[in-house]
């Protein structure tokens, strides 16, 4: 285990220096100017812009800028937003756990549902409940997800009116001293369940239609596992052994199906981190994507790098934790 992240670790570093150094040459892309921004928009005058331009380093070489920020980032300093002027780790604090919690509950969603499906759609490969599992799911995992969002929130919150449109709680609710920064698990440990239920129904929204592309991928490759070992010579062994079905198919074939199935999980999760961007918008989400959305608007350089540095760090230490889960789940891979 210590050798393999070991090995990852120049890698994660040559990774973060070529997404910096891209995402850094594409901000200086974005037309306007952010030293007009900080200086206060239309009221500026140049000589506030000229100011303003000196202080953020906007002044200096391109590959000056470059070297000054990675230096600051390395050290846990991402700059100050270029609009209100804080820290932007601080925000990335303030947002983080708000995408996560959304992910989260996105992923355990899918997971919870599109294994059981993709399960029971090997095991009657064929029959009436795989033909509608395998075209659904690519029916459903080709829909756009802002469509889908807007049509969830037309028909679940303005004709029904049983779940909230948008936010993390109800206006005017207080919400639960902050540990982990999530609001379900804060809530439970402050022990205020109203709280914790007004959380519940505002994540049911956004973290479904989150859901959807990760649930069906997750659903097609259980399938697709599950059929590749369902008439292995050791399943047959185990059934002429008298074993129940229930426990051939779920101990022994989904066990040694879980690599793939895991790899799916792992490689959805990062994105849903990274890649909320439209149901935060949509919902309301105060968390990263929304945050990056309005970072590129103000063209809030700063803020920008940083989201895409934070994500690139936590789509790969994702992918490290599953790989070094591949040995718990099948034996063989220590090999």
């Amino acid at each position: 285990m210590a050798r393999v992240i070991l090995r990852r670790l120049p890698l994660l570093a040559l990774l973060l220096a070529g997404i910096s150094l891209a995402a850094f040459l594409l901000t200086q892309q974005l037309p306007g100017d952010p030293a007009f921004i900080a200086a206060g928009g239309g009221e500026a005058t140049p000589e506030m812009i000229a100011h303003a331009r000196a202080r953020l380093g906007l002044d200096r070489p391109v590959w000056v800028q470059y070297l000054y920020y990675m230096r600051g980032a390395v050290q846990g300093d991402f700059g100050r937003s270029m609009v209100n002027a804080r820290p932007v780790v601080e925000d990335l604090r303030k947002f983080w756990p708000a995408s996560v919690e959304l992910a989260l509950a996105a992923i355990a969603i899918s997971a919870v549902v599109g294994i059981p499906l993709g399960v029971a759609s090997a095991v009657r490969a064929g029959r009436w409940l795989d033909r509608l599992v395998t075209p659904g799911s690519v029916f459903l995992g080709s829909m756009p997800i802002f469509w889908l969002g807007l049509m969830a929130v037309l028909v679940f919150y303005r004709m029904l009116d049983v779940l909230p449109a948008g936010g993390r709680l109800t206006v005017g609710l207080t919400p639960p001293p902050a540990v982990t920064g999530l609001f379900l698990i804060d809530a439970l440990l402050a022990r205020d369940l109203a709280v914790f239920g007004d959380a519940v129904r505002h994540l049911v929204l956004p973290a479904s239609i989150l859901s959807v592309v990760s649930l069906t991928m997750i659903t097609r490759v259980t399938r697709a596992a599950m059929l590749d070992i369902l008439h292995e010579d050791y399943l047959r062994t185990a059934r002429a052994k008298g074993l129940a079905e229930p426990v051939v198919v779920l101990k022994h074939a989904l066990r040694n199906a879980s690599v793939p199935i895991l790899t799916v999980i792992g490689i959805q999760l990062g994105q849903l981190i990274g890649g909320v961007v439209i149901t935060e918008t949509i919902f309301s989400w105060p968390g990263l994507g929304l945050y990056a959305v309005t970072a590129v608007e103000n063209q809030d350089y700063p803020a920008i790098i940083a989201f895409t540095l934070v994500t690139t760090v936590v789509y790969v230490l994702i992918n490290l934790v599953v790989d070094l889960l591949y040995p718990v789940l099948n034996p063989q891979v220590r090999a």
